[in-house]
């Protein structure tokens, strides 16, 4: 089993000490120990592995291969990094591909750190304090509690898994586009049945999420709260609104309009697969077909081995599905498929659409 990094090891290397402590944590449960026996390679000269690898104990011997183009840079010969050296804080011969090949001398433990992960945090890192910090360096104790409560919302959106996938510059514009609303108890933000027209962020308090019945009785589908956003669907569908989200207490919500959210982050969350790239996916046993249509829709022409997940019913079911799997999301169009990988997404699930939808599907 996996070893977790000690913290204060972790620390040692550059430049993930750089990074303001919301981003280390969640550098840090990522980060694992890897033991390596002595004459084991770590890795070799023309791999691109997009791992910065760091010795934690032990030591390393790094050469050049002949064979492995160097595009007209010079390659050092063979060296070795020692744990503990200064030369060792940071990743070992990190040119992507690899031009020189690291194999432990001695019994050795190491991290490998994904590179974009790494680089991700760290530009994350400077716009928050940009957007947040810096912004309020002058600030007194009272606009620091403040300053405090925008950090909480902020780091909820940095540290979501699904924002990985949008490049740091929109998320900067993000931030910058949004329209702060003041909110108090009781007031309904989003009516069912309206035409959508913002994307929302909870900066503070917290929001019910119901839904009419056909009897006209409200069921109370979800809390949300600090971090949480809503508004996606009908954004994302160009449908009405399937829900109600009013203020359970008094706060105030961030808003993004809805050119904003679809230029800023529809299309680099949303991931399309052709039918013969998301069969080929399940075919290999790599992904599962999730049928986002409604249950009389799934019996008459669902994908064989799909699973049945109507769209309204994505929010509460999404903590059901494993979040080590991929998952292909269809429906007839395409509209409802994109709001529920977007959904996904947001959860931390590595979701996929079937571009064209089921409509313009060949095989059974």
């Amino acid at each position: 089993m996996a070893e977790p990094i000690d913290k204060t090891i972790l620390k040692n290397f550059v430049p993930a000490n750089a990074l303001k402590s919301e981003n280390f944590e969640e550098l840090a449960s990522k980060t694992f120990v890897e033991n390596v026996a002595a004459g084991e390679i770590i890795f070799k000269a023309g791999d691109s592995d997009k791992k910065a690898v760091y010795i934690v104990e032990g030591q390393v011997e790094i050469s050049a291969a002949e064979n492995i183009p160097n595009d007209n840079e010079t390659v050092p010969g063979a060296y070795s990094v020692e744990a503990g050296t200064e030369k060792a804080k940071h990743a070992i011969a990190n040119r992507q591909p690899r031009k020189q090949t690291a194999k432990a001398v001695v019994g050795c433990k190491i991290i490998r750190i994904d590179s974009d992960l790494l680089d991700i945090l760290l530009t994350w890192d400077q716009l928050s304090g940009i957007e947040v910090s810096d912004i309020h360096a002058d600030d007194t104790s009272n606009q620091n509690d403040n300053n405090n409560e925008e950090s909480d919302w902020m780091t909820s959106i940095l540290q979501s898994k699904a924002f990985l996938q949008v490049p740091p510059a929109n998320i900067q514009t993000m931030f910058m586009r949004m329209q702060e609303l003041p909110v108090k108890a009781g007031t309904e933000i989003i009516k069912q049945g309206d035409d959508g027209d913002y994307y929302y962020i909870i900066k503070q308090g917290k929001c019910k999420v119901t839904r009419n019945s056909r009897t006209g009785a409200a069921l109370t589908l979800a809390t949300i709260t600090v971090g949480d956003a809503f508004g996606e669907e009908a954004l994302l569908s160009d449908a009405k609104r399937n829900a109600n989200v009013i203020m359970e207490t008094s706060g105030s919500l961030m808003r993004l309009s809805k050119d904003d959210f679809n230029a800023l982050l529809k299309e680099p969350m949303l991931s399309w697969l052709t039918e013969e790239e998301a069969e080929a996916m399940v075919n290999d046993g790599a992904a599962t077909w999730i049928d986002v249509r409604l249950e009389s829709e799934h019996k008459d022409s669902g994908i064989k081995g799909s699973i049945n997940i109507p769209l309204i019913t994505l929010r509460i079911k999404a903590a059901s599905l494993d979040p080590k799997k991929k998952y292909i999301v269809y429906c007839d169009s395409g509209r409802r498929s994109s709001a529920a990988a977007f959904l996904l997404s947001e959860r931390g699930i590595d979701a996929y659409c079937l571009k064209g939808g089921i409509v313009e599907r060949t095989g059974n």
